[in-house]
């Protein structure tokens, strides 16, 4: 399982002119499903006066199936979309949705020239687009003697762990983020610490 990949940094867009019809292509960051709605309705009511707004997007790791959409937008169907999410799911980028907005000009380009313009579009966006890394989280409870909490701590940056609240009462609680891939490894570093005294909750 994929708990870190490439996901958009930020906002980019892109804008060429084919046989005088105008295209915009603007790719982001979608986590979810609301945000890949969110993001299209922004872009669709900035461009509002536009022939077309077409979109695609792809929730998850890079080339996932699982959460993806498409439309046309009154294009001839397979034109935009379907190019446009074919980009999306080669490009090795996750969480992304694309809007390919067109002004149309008055020359017709064909469903050939179509499907080219808006694949087209979302690759040069692609080749502007600014990337960071997502990394799968999960939030541990870990409950402990005072003794071992500075050797706890010292451990922490080895497993990019971090300690998000902490609590000293009778015993120190911590709820502690790290990794998903690290979770195994730190339990056997804490038992391997503790020799069982540590206690881990996810």
């Amino acid at each position: 399982m994929t708990t870190r990949y490439p996901i958009p940094a930020s906002e980019t867009r892109t804008e060429e002119i084919i046989l005088r019809s105008r295209f915009i292509t603007t790719l982001a960051a979608v986590g979810t499903l609301a945000e890949t709605r969110s993001f299209v309705a922004r872009v669709r009511t900035e461009f509002a006066d536009a022939s077309h707004n077409c979109w695609a997007y792809v929730v998850g790791a890079p080339g996932s199936t699982a959460q993806i959409g498409m439309s046309d937008d009154g294009e001839p169907a397979g034109t935009a979309g379907k190019p446009m999410l074919q980009v999306l799911l080669g490009s090795g980028v996750g969480d992304i949705g694309a809007v390919v907005t067109r002004y149309f000009g008055g020359v017709k380009l064909g469903t050939g020239g179509l499907v080219r313009a808006y694949s087209g579009g979302v690759k040069a966006a692609l080749l502007q687009l600014p990337l960071a890394e997502k990394v799968e989280r999960v939030l541990l409870h870990v409950t402990l003697p005072y003794r071992l909490y500075q050797p706890l701590e010292r451990l922490l940056p080895a497993f990019e762990a971090e300690v998000i609240e902490s609590e000293f009462a009778a015993e120190v609680t911590l709820a502690v983020s790290l990794p998903v891939e690290h979770v195994n490894d730190w339990r056997d570093a804490l038992r391997e610490l503790s020799a069982g005294a540590i206690q881990v909750v996810e």
